[in-house]
């Protein structure tokens, strides 16, 4: 049985352990705000730029001239799959979704035969899949002096993919990241980037879409143009609702490791005194024995 000066010790430690995580939750629940408005700003100017490029693709069709971000290299052997986590930890299983969906995709792809790159964004999630998927690594993007996200950093992260994909590298590129929806709820999502998937085009928009339109240059040419942009955005939003469900991830870990920790001193706090009291019990009482052998 521990000693009181044990106890004492162990429900002050307890007591500046909640400290730490009151303040981090606070400090999680300042950026959350921030984090959350960029993160939405971001889904309108995504969502319409994938809808421009989906009326472009369906006027380009199948037709030999489509980029080739667009047409793909005509197979799907090798996959690159860009995890992207976050650098700190203490943020409850947001890197651990990304990182299970990760892997179930790469153990699926190499069970087809395919054959898997792994470029990594954040080094949490590098840190997780070096254990089984290390030997499939081919890059990584630093972020850890990054204060705020910016598009400079999805700039970045397209350059590396782009750079690949140039190279002959890969076939098809997926994200990874989690999508923002609430404090406890994020959802880890896949998304392929390369080739290029916009949301379909009914046969009417599309026709519409050609009677209303008349581009200058061709489709083609600023489709070679924007795809790259478009790539660039995505990786973009997906760096935002990261940020934004890292932040609410730790809010929600933090408050709940708050909650522990005050369970955890009210608990010790009640052995400390059933302890003292014990001790002063057996001290009255080899008192008054002593007293009574007198």
């Amino acid at each position: 049985m521990p000693s009181l000066k044990d106890l004492k010790n162990r429900i002050g430690s307890v007591k500046n352990t909640r400290k730490i995580t009151k303040a981090m939750q606070m400090v999680a629940a300042a950026k959350l705000r921030r984090a959350q408005e960029a993160a939405e700003a971001a889904r309108p100017y995504a969502d319409r730029m994938n809808a421009v490029i989906a009326g472009l693709a369906a006027s380009v069709g199948g037709s030999d001239g489509a980029p080739r971000l667009l047409a793909g290299t005509g197979a799907d052997k090798v996959h690159l799959l860009v995890v992207m986590t976050s650098e700190r930890g203490l943020c409850g299983g947001f890197n651990t979704t990304i990182v299970r969906l990760a892997r179930a995709k790469a153990n699926e792809l190499l069970a087809a035969g395919k054959t898997v790159k792994i470029l990594t964004v954040g080094k949490k999630g590098r840190e997780q899949l070096r254990r089984d998927l290390g030997d499939y690594f081919v890059g990584h993007v630093d972020m850890a002096e990054v204060k705020r996200v910016g598009y400079a950093n999805a700039q970045e992260v397209a350059r590396e993919i782009f750079n690949r994909y140039d190279a002959g590298e890969f076939d098809v590129a997926t994200i990874f990241f989690n999508r923002f929806q609430s404090v406890i709820s994020q959802i880890p999502t896949a998304q392929q980037i390369i080739p290029a998937q916009p949301v379909k085009v009914g046969a009417g928009e599309a026709a519409g879409a050609s009677m209303l339109y008349d581009y200058e240059p061709s489709e083609e040419a600023i489709l070679a143009d924007l795809l790259p942009r478009g790539v660039a955005t995505q990786i973009f939003t997906a760096l935002l609702e990261n940020g934004a469900s890292e932040q609410g991830a730790r809010m929600s870990a933090m408050d709940n490791a708050t909650r522990n920790a005050g369970d955890m001193i009210n608990k010790l706090t009640i052995k400390y005194n059933r302890s003292r009291q014990a001790a002063i019990t057996k001290e009255l009482i080899e008192i008054i024995s002593g007293a009574e052998a007198l």
